[in-house]
């Protein structure tokens, strides 16, 4: 309760004289988590906005997350939509977003004040709390408040104990309580497990616990932190007392590469149907040994999985392990092709091959349901690709990769895109297989022009024109020669990009692909609408949109129809045709409008604003503008910054005429 009070008074010091930013640091496993979790729900009235939470694994096996992830979790929470690419527009949008709400972040298991920094929410109305094993003073200088928990004084320590064993058993081995909190060094991950232990055999002696406390079987010799030598020794207590089923799936669970659990991951790793693994987790959570964070989502303490991973060192063979690691990595990649085939069926082109086909049903039945399964999955996703690769299993790496082409591609993950591809151009090039060699290059390379990393996108298509050239494939030569067309006009390299796009539009042409044509037309309409005369290489921009705009309408591809007449609207108001441009801009816009497609909608307002400008209608500019800048603050803070250089370019409003003032 003293901490809780501590952190009351911390909360009402922040909103009157500091940053809405409290930390709360301590050893590991002495309940920093559980305490502020607790705290915050009986604080929820005054954030009536929302709580928001992410595990920043700050003393993970696999590294602390990326701010940039969390960052994108929490905007898409918020309903932002499109992320920006840049941590630094990331942080940028989060805090304009925040700004206004009454909102708590709980951000757990921080690393270092540098990852907390970019997470801080804007405005002073919402409250951020974060927990580490450091102390994190650099947050100090951005206002932190602190709060060091430490270990459990005997009296606290003896509470724990009696609220699981019972104060009559606590009184009447008083002795034996004593020496057991003393071996347990005030830590409340040791207390708890002794007492899940105690209540388990209410027959049997406290005595009996603190012995085999005291015998030394063994320790977590990497650990040095004052007090969690005796969270080995509970741990093997709790852990004998497991039936073979539990403890075999405490062990394979230790295995896994990924951060979180589930009963499905748990049932492919032990080989279980999903309502035994549903009670064996059930079992691992009454011990203490697994937490519950969530429907259908479990882990283990850090200290907990270095325990299960030594058990599973001496009981799992090293066949026993592999296997473990095939059977899930199938599952994931089963699942991820499952989603592929929901969202985006045409790009699924490739072969899967599997070691062990899994049996378990699908977790989704729709678009919806897997692309949110896929972004709730996307860390495990990648951890899976990592181990593929590591084990030497190259082709279940690549089509992994393969697999996950909408998470990329809608959620726009930009170093997860970059991680993944790199690792998958690696395995389909020691596999041998040059076709996924090639996919891997194109699909990576269009990650890293999203990201804005031109150069990096150049060199892979590069490297995938190559490639295209030396197996004959003229569709993926194509491609290679429109992604580079792309990648020099971002570049600004306009005479090598347009070589590019006319070499792209001939071979698909000759290969049969209208649709790849048509984009690489659109493509060079930009760039006339960006040159001088709106002329490239003798063609108007409007003419390259005209033909791409019949083209798209005839593949059925009405998105990027709509794109090639936004374009030819804004290609007509600045060749003088205004009214027949607007006419089309309006067009488009309405289909962006019933399609959602805000990041579309906002650039058609600025193209309204743009041509409103060229036709001397300073006011229906003005308004195009603050709609273009509307839309833009929940995508992008550089484009909204850009309308506000466009708003402060335009002439001053008229003053209104005061009440009796003869007209000028």
């Amino acid at each position: 309760m003293n901490d809780l009070a501590a952190l009351n008074g911390l909360l009402a010091r922040s909103q009157e004289e500091s940053a809405p930013l409290i930390v709360v640091s301590g050893p590991a496993g002495v309940g920093k988590t559980s305490l502020v979790t607790r705290w915050l729900r009986s604080t929820a009235e005054e954030f009536p906005d929302g709580q928001l939470y992410a595990d920043l694994r700050g003393h993970s096996f696999d590294g602390p997350a990326n701010p940039s992830d969390i960052l994108g979790q929490f905007l898409r929470a918020l309903g932002t939509g499109t992320v920006p690419a840049s941590l630094g527009e990331q942080t940028a949008l989060w805090r304009s977003v925040t700004a206004g709400l009454r909102i708590s972040v709980m951000l757990d298991n921080a690393f270092s004040a540098a990852q907390v920094r970019p997470l801080l929410p804007g405005g002073r109305s919402g409250l951020l709390v974060a927990t580490s094993r450091h102390r994190l003073t650099g947050l100090r200088a951005d206002g932190a408040l602190c709060h060091q928990l430490g270990l459990l004084d005997p009296a606290a320590a003896e509470e724990v104990l009696s609220r699981g064993v019972g104060a009559d058993r606590v009184r009447s081995e008083a002795h034996e309580t004593r020496e057991l909190i003393a071996l347990c060094g005030g830590l409340p991950l040791a207390l708890c497990l002794a007492s899940a232990r105690l209540a388990s055999r209410p027959w049997q002696p406290m005595r009996s616990l603190v012995e085999a406390l005291t015998q030394g079987q063994g320790r977590l010799s990497a650990l040095a932190i004052e007090g969690e030598l005796s969270v080995h020794h509970a741990l093997d207590e709790s852990y004998a007392v497991l039936s073979p089923d539990a403890a075999r799936l405490y062990r394979r669970l230790a295995l896994l590469p990924t951060r979180s659990l589930e009963a499905r991951v748990a049932a492919v790793a032990c080989q279980i149907s999903l309502t035994e693994a549903e009670r064996l987790l059930d079992v691992l959570v009454e011990a203490n040994l697994v937490e519950d964070i969530g429907p259908d989502s479990y882990r283990f303490h850090d200290l907990v999985r270095l325990h299960a991973q030594e058990r599973a060192q001496e009981k799992e063979g090293a066949p026993a392990r592999a296997e473990a690691l095939r059977r899930v990595g199938d599952w994931y990649l089963a699942t991820a092709t499952q989603a592929q085939q929901h969202l985006s069926p045409i790009q699924l082109t490739l072969r899967r091959t599997y070691e062990f086909p899994p049996e378990l049903p699908c977790p989704f039945t729709d678009a919806s349901g897997a692309l949110v399964w896929l972004e709730t999955h996307r860390l495990d996703l990648l951890a899976a690709v990592r181990t593929a690769y590591d084990e030497g299993w190259d082709n279940s790496a690549w089509q992994l990769v393969d697999a996950l082409w909408p998470l990329f591609h809608r959620l726009r993950y930009h170093d997860l895109w970059a991680e993944a591809h790199e690792i998958g151009l690696r395995a389909a090039r020691r596999s041998g297989d040059r076709a996924a060699e090639r996919q891997m290059l194109n699909s990576g390379a269009i990650g890293f022009s999203v990201a804005g990393r031109t150069d990096d996108a150049i060199r892979w298509f590069s490297w995938s024109l190559t490639a295209a050239r030396e197996a004959g494939d003229e569709r993926d030569e194509g491609q290679a020669l429109h992604g580079l067309g792309s990648a020099h006009r971002q570049a600004g390299r306009f005479r090598a990009a347009g070589d590019f796009l006319q070499q792209a539009i001939s071979t698909w042409e000759r290969t049969g692909y209208p649709r790849g044509a048509a984009l690489s037309r659109i493509v060079l309409g930009e760039m006339a609408l960006e040159s001088d005369g709106a002329v490239w290489d003798g063609l108007r921009a409007a003419e390259y949109f005209v033909q791409a705009h019949t083209t798209l309408l005839a593949v059925d591809d009405s998105y990027d129809a709509a794109r090639a007449l936004a374009f030819h609207g804004r290609a007509l108001a600045m060749e003088g045709a205004y009214t027949a441009g607007v006419g089309e801009l309006r067009e488009a816009l309405a289909y962006f409008e019933e399609a959602g497609a805000i990041p579309w909608q906002a650039r058609i307002w600025e193209m309204l604003g743009s041509s409103a400008v060229e036709h001397a209608e300073a006011g229906a500019a003005r308004d195009c503008f603050v709609r273009a800048q509307e839309l833009y603050a929940g995508q992008s803070p550089s484009d909204a910054g850009r309308m506000t250089v466009l708003l402060a370019g335009l002439p001053a409003r008229p003053a209104e005429p005061r009440e009796g003032a003869a007209p000028a």
